[in-house]
């Protein structure tokens, strides 16, 4: 792709001293046309997640008690993962590199924009915004194992090097961004990347999909197209099995 076609907002970005985290983040004074997105957007997307979204993101949405009309303040999103796991939400001005990015998980931080996609990008965006950090990434956080995990794997990448941190981005493609889940009612997803996509969503459950049983090795060995809707994907058992079984891979590789 030739450098000019490539959008701003998909080039991470350096952080030039620290940013606010927690109680000091403050919002920004967004015009009413991004608080409209955010509703247009909360609203079915949330109409697309039963059925298809596991129990625990579900649990975690309500949790995170996000207003229908108007955009979340990350300060008060903050202060819900503070009390659940010990999390809390740093606010970033766009993409980060790896090695910040990882950072911030191994502190239990996450690092959010506070940007909302234009109204012609309702349904993608080549970059993060809010509605996909927020609305995708929190609920999630506010699950003890999964929190747990989260932190786990931004300190394994940390600790990684040359292949071996390659191998931790597909990892957490194939995990926190795409995973599924197997349960009672059937797979369900927990993958972020999925759960704020209208189209993903209903596509990783669907027959174009090959979804393989969870296995570490050949995950970190698995290449994908970001560009591209999933056609490969991973199913978990359990939470459990997820942090186990990582737990297991990081060690065999001196991650541990």
């Amino acid at each position: 792709m030739h450098e000019s076609t490539i959008d701003p907002r998909c080039v991470p970005v350096p952080l030039e001293g620290p940013v606010p985290e927690g109680d000091a983040i403050r919002s920004p004074d967004y015009p009413e046309a991004d608080h409209a997105t955010w509703a247009k957007l909360y609203a079915r997307q949330r109409e697309r997640l039963f059925g298809r979204s596991c129990r625990e993101f579900l649990d975690g949405l309500e949790a995170m008690r996000f207003p229908d009309e108007r955009i979340p303040s990350l300060r008060d999103a903050s202060r819900v993962l503070a009390a659940a796991t010990g999390w809390k939400v740093a606010r970033v001005p766009g993409l980060l590199h790896e090695e910040p990015f990882f950072a911030f998980l191994a502190r239990r931080v996450f690092p959010s924009t506070d940007y909302i996609r234009r109204p012609d990008e309702m349904d993608y965006t080549p970059a993060p915004d809010l509605f996909h950090d927020v609305f995708a990434h929190l609920p999630m956080i506010t699950h003890q194992g999964f929190a747990d995990f989260y932190q786990r794997l931004g300190r394994c990448a940390l600790a990684a090097r040359g292949d071996d941190r390659r191998r931790l981005e597909r990892f957490y493609w194939f995990t926190v961004e795409f995973g599924l889940i197997d349960t009672a009612e059937g797979v369900r997803v927990y993958g972020n990347g999925i759960l704020s996509s209208y189209a993903e969503i209903e596509h990783a459950l669907g027959p174009d999909v090959v979804r393989l049983p969870f296995d570490p090795e050949r995950i970190a060995e698995q290449e994908y197209d970001f560009t591209q809707m999933q056609s490969t994907l991973f199913v978990i058992d359990s939470f459990d099995q997820l942090t186990e079984e990582f737990e297991g891979w990081a060690k065999r590789r001196g991650l541990g």
